[in-house]
């Protein structure tokens, strides 16, 4: 007697680079509002290997794509200088500093020396405010948009192309009724990530080595999230609780325990390792590897927003108040 024909894998598996061609769509149609290539200057000042990589990525991007690349590599002591450099270069009309250079202090400081005009990763002091704040717009009058960090904004992107932003929902709230764990939570992607997703109306988990952190607006009634500890909590607490498990640990030896995945659960990893094995299609509805692609052209949206911006000059600072959009608001 045959054997039954084993059930198709019920997990499906989406490759960043359709996210990604979405969006050079829309950068193309920005290039055509220029009168010059954009140029960005990348700077380097550590032997991370990832970081060169990346920035390799991003010159293969942006000459294909009709930016103008530079890469400048420093030493660490001369990063400082390389940074005020670049700001007062005429012709850079965007910078990207490769982090972590000294991997303390001393690195937010070199993020808030970033001319704000030339800052495509939205890490100076102006744009990290308006974000935990919720400010969608640089002034009043909600013509220039505020800058969101590349790698939490591209993983966003993704989501919103997953539909796991509800359109019927007003802009803003779309992420209400999902709950969200984000096992990361770096001052430069996972807290920030966690943030942007909480001020659209999700509950989110953030999980990292020191404990579990929860992100909510209370049903919607704030302007913006508020962050309480979970005292004793780890991810095997709430990790069953989520729809949305995202992971960026850094670590090659890290994988997510799948046995606490909810059946059915959309998985993205935005760390260069993998930080899921195998498994997690057996339990997973969609599983996105990796989502390198998408951040290096959302950093290709920034700078052009960045020249965008640059245009108007007579800048009042927004109110903290939720604006329409998603997280960068509808234009």
């Amino acid at each position: 007697m045959a054997s039954a024909p084993e059930s198709a894998p019920s997990c499906k598996v989406m490759l960043s680079k359709h996210v990604a061609n979405g969006l050079l769509a829309e950068v193309h149609e920005g290039l055509k509002t220029l009168d010059k290539a954009p140029h960005l200057v990348g700077l380097l000042a550590n032997n991370d290997p990832a970081a060169l990589v990346y920035a390799q990525m991003t010159e293969k991007t942006c000459q294909e794509n009709g930016f103008r690349y530079s890469l400048r590599q420093v030493a660490r002591d001369d990063i400082e200088d390389a940074i005020l450099a670049a700001n007062a270069d005429p012709d850079a009309d965007g910078i990207i500093v490769y982090y972590p250079i000294f991997n303390n202090r001393q690195d937010q400081y070199l993020q808030q020396i970033v001319d704000v005009g030339k800052d495509v990763e939205g890490l100076s002091h102006r744009y990290i405010f308006n974000m935990y704040q919720n400010v969608r717009f640089l002034d009043t009058e909600q013509r220039q948009k505020s800058i969101l960090p590349c790698t939490p904004l591209a993983t966003i992107k993704i989501l919103e192309y997953l539909n796991i932003y509800n359109t019927i929902l007003p802009y803003g709230n779309r992420l209400f009724g999902h709950t969200i764990c984000v096992v990361n939570r770096s001052e430069v992607v996972g807290r920030p990530l966690a943030a942007l997703l909480a001020n659209d109306g999700a509950c989110v988990y953030s999980v990292d080595v020191t404990g579990v952190q929860k992100f909510t607006r209370e049903g919607l009634k704030k302007k913006r999230h508020e962050v309480v500890d979970l005292e004793g909590k780890t991810v095997n607490d709430v990790a069953p609780l989520c729809d949305v498990v995202i992971t960026g640990v850094p670590g090659d030896k890290y994988k997510f325990d799948t046995s606490l995945l909810r059946e059915g659960a959309v998985c993205v990893n935005f760390s260069s390792e993998k930080n899921f094995g195998p498994e997690v299609r057996s339990k997973a509805s969609i599983f996105v590897p990796s989502i390198g692609k998408v951040t290096i052209v959302v950093l290709l949206r920034n700078l052009l927003r960045l020249m965008q911006n640059r245009r108007l000059d007579d800048v009042k600072p927004a109110a903290a108040t939720e604006k329409p959009g998603t997280l960068e608001a509808a234009s």
